[in-house]
């Protein structure tokens, strides 16, 4: 069957509800967040397993254009992933990782083996487009550490801080985070109703210390909008007190 994109909210009404018993995966995703690429190819090499047109239902969601979709499940960061049957959400993801997906779909498919096959395709298909957008992947496991020149980390830095309007470098993803801090500023920014694209700092240790000097701020979250530095959560905090259409704003700069 492959990949449904879906066009309106009726469209993905009537969709969940005929198909109510199978596991239906939907994808969250947006045209400017660069991990989206990624995951793009993974979602349809996935869907297009014959084997699993009966089992699974694939639907991708524009989160920008769909918004009412999107706050039905309360999504703030793309890509995300949710697995629900029979009305019931199993799992929720966060972030460009296809292994994590993958294997989230061999827990819940009713036919193990085929998702098992299909993830074998799926590496070999996506495996230079993750090394190409590793940098702007929000969750992309690291492989063994890499020696990097600073002018390359310097470069690849930039490259996350823009990878989305607005960047979160945070310790875990929004669906779990890994401290306090990071927990409250995605709390803001769902608040705020603000689309983000996030990055975990504690799965690459180089942009993890080399972002405290690229900041100049030693600590973590630390927030980007439009490739600048805005702070960490206090001043973010600040940033709302006396502005409370700061993220507007500061986009629009």
């Amino acid at each position: 069957m492959g990949v449904i994109e879906i066009e309106n909210e009726q469209q993905f009404t009537d969709l969940t509800q005929k198909n109510d018993s199978k596991l239906i995966a939907l994808y969250f995703h947006t045209p400017w967040a660069g991990p989206c690429k990624t995951m793009n190819q993974v979602f349809k090499t996935l869907s297009e397993s014959k084997s699993n047109d009966k089992s699974i239902l694939f639907l991708s969601i524009n989160a920008d254009e769909l918004s009412e979709i999107s706050e039905i499940f309360d999504v703030s960061a793309v890509p995300y992933f949710i697995l629900i049957r029979n009305q019931t959400i199993l799992k929720e993801l966060s972030g460009a990782d296809p292994k994590e997906f993958i294997a989230a779909l061999n827990q819940f498919s009713e036919n193990n083996t085929t998702t098992n096959n299909t993830s074998n395709d799926t590496k070999q298909s996506t495996e230079k487009q993750q090394n190409a957008t590793t940098s702007s992947s929000s969750s992309t496991i690291p492989s063994e550490p890499i020696e990097e020149s600073p002018e390359a980390l310097n470069e690849r830095l930039t490259k996350l801080t823009t990878a989305a309007p607005i960047m979160l470098f945070m310790k875990g993803s929004p669906s779990s985070p890994q401290c306090g801090f990071s927990r409250q500023l995605v709390a803001i920014l769902r608040e705020h109703q603000v689309r983000f694209g996030f990055f975990d700092i504690l799965k690459d240790d180089s942009v993890r210390q080399g972002l405290k000097k690229f900041s100049d701020w030693p600590t973590f979250p630390q927030l980007y909008i439009n490739g600048e530095f805005q702070g960490g959560l206090d001043i973010i905090k600040e940033n709302i007190e006396e502005d409370e259409s700061f993220f507007e704003n500061a986009l629009g700069n």
